[in-house]
């Protein structure tokens, strides 16, 4: 086989593969267009607490021993800031955000889309400084 026969082969074969690459993501979240931006403080042990416990801590998800962060009382708060998910400096790249619309995999919670508007009380939370209140 030739150094051109070899070259042609291995475009045919990296082309496809790449674009099977950029068809991976199927679904984004983005925060709600018709919520109206949250301007009211919001408080991680009442507003956002509540949502992970029923969305996110369950058993085989987000709860001790299951996959990081540990979204459980108690332990969240902790997780999420020295785990890297937070960033106040421009909280709509905040990792934590991001998996929750979408752009960092399958929009969290799974199979649910934005309950009690988790999304926008998150950016909210976050550009608020993600104060631990």
């Amino acid at each position: 086989m030739t150094l051109k026969k070899i070259v042609i082969l291995m475009a045919a074969l990296t082309v496809p593969i790449i674009g099977l690459q950029s068809c991976y993501k199927v679904a984004t979240v983005p925060k709600s267009a018709e919520v109206e931006v949250i301007t009211a403080p919001v408080s991680y042990a009442t507003d956002l607490q509540p949502l992970f416990t029923a969305n996110c801590s369950m058993s085989g998800c987000h709860s001790t021993g299951g996959k990081v962060p540990d979204l459980t009382v108690g332990k969240s708060y902790n997780a999420l800031i020295n785990g890297n998910y937070i960033n106040t400096a421009d909280p709509e790249n905040s990792n934590l955000y991001l998996w929750l619309i979408g752009k960092k995999g399958t929009p969290m919670p799974p199979g649910a889309v934005n309950p009690g508007n988790i999304n926008n009380l998150t950016l909210a939370w976050i550009q608020q400084g993600a104060l631990n209140n």
